[in-house]
């Protein structure tokens, strides 16, 4: 293919351009493959040194726009331009002749790589049809094979998988029943010996028993629920009555009856241990504490602490 641009047509090109309005170097490559229909364009390394040429020799000035030259045409390159029109108007004859030139070629390119390509699939289909299609066929029942046995793995592991969850979701519920349940229990059994060793210690310890659980010494005798049988039963030096298994007999847990229940083991339990909080806080700052009694009570609360914590520790 012969050059786009005669020796010197470039230049006489870029200064044409330029006349038309300043350009930045990009925005004169971009017109120069316009002008070629997308056939040609010029690299930067063909443009730019052309331009600076041009600014050497008094055609063509610069000025920085965002940090990129725009090139305008000087007085001096519009004399030169004026000069040449005949040479431009040729020139415009020779892109116009160019392109077309350009796109014959591109043509010829592609319309005889279209035909030897359809030749050589033509004659290697023929070749290889038979073989082709028979392993296609083993192929793609081999696949097909793998596919169901594929799946029918996956839909197994996903059954396994599902049934594993729903018992393991089912055990986890069972035991946070239990726990929770223990864990009552546990309380309201080491609430009533705690009740109990304050009513026998007497003084400040008595009262409070008998004003968070029966209202003071004469109403422990009338009270109902925990707080009167477990205060009666301390003073007639009996222990706590006890339903089966050890847990606190109905009366003795009464005081933990109205608690309202969630269905969060972890919610109720806080909970019950805020009702217990409450009543000894309040017993304490109703009757006054002396440090020999606080010695006492914090014995029996780490003693009732860690039982609540062993009955919270899931079963083996």
């Amino acid at each position: 293919m012969p050059p786009v641009f005669a020796h010197g047509r470039l230049r006489l090109y870029l200064l044409k351009l330029l006349d038309e309005a300043p350009r930045h170097g990009y925005e004169v490559i971009r017109l120069l493959e316009e002008r070629f229909q997308g056939l040609y364009a010029p690299s930067a390394g063909t443009v730019y040194p052309r331009l600076a040429k041009l600014e050497a020799e008094g055609l063509v000035t610069h000025a920085t726009e965002g940090g990129r030259k725009v090139y305008s045409i000087t007085d001096a390159g519009r004399a030169e331009l004026a000069g040449r029109g005949g040479e431009l108007a040729d020139l415009e004859l020779e892109i116009r002749e160019s392109v077309s030139e350009l796109a014959a070629e591109i043509r010829d390119d592609v319309r005889g790589a279209a035909g030897a390509l359809r030749r050589e699939m033509l004659a290697e289909a023929s070749a290889t049809q038979t073989r082709v299609e028979d392993e296609s066929w083993k192929a793609a029942k081999e696949e097909m094979r793998r596919a169901r046995q594929e799946w029918k793995d996956q839909a197994r592991r996903a059954k396994d998988e599902s049934r594993r969850a729903r018992e393991e979701a089912q055990q986890a519920r069972r035991q946070a029943r239990e726990a929770q349940e223990r864990a009552r229990e546990e309380v309201a059994r080491l609430a009533a010996q705690l009740q109990e060793q304050l009513a026998k210690s007497g003084g400040m310890l008595g009262s409070l028993a008998g004003s968070w659980l029966g209202g003071g010494a004469g109403g422990a005798a009338g009270a109902g629920g925990w707080g009167g049988a477990a205060a009666g039963a301390a003073r007639a030096g009996e222990a706590p009555r006890t339903a089966a298994g050890g847990a606190p007999a109905p009366e003795a847990a009464g005081w933990a009856a109205d608690v309202p229940r969630t269905g969060d083991p972890a919610r109720d339990l806080d909970r019950l241990l805020d009702r217990f909080r409450d009543g000894v806080r309040d017993a304490a700052r109703d009757h006054g504490v002396t440090a020999a009694q606080l010695e006492e009570a914090h014995a029996h609360l780490a003693a009732a602490a860690a039982r609540i914590a062993a009955a919270l520790r899931p079963a083996r």
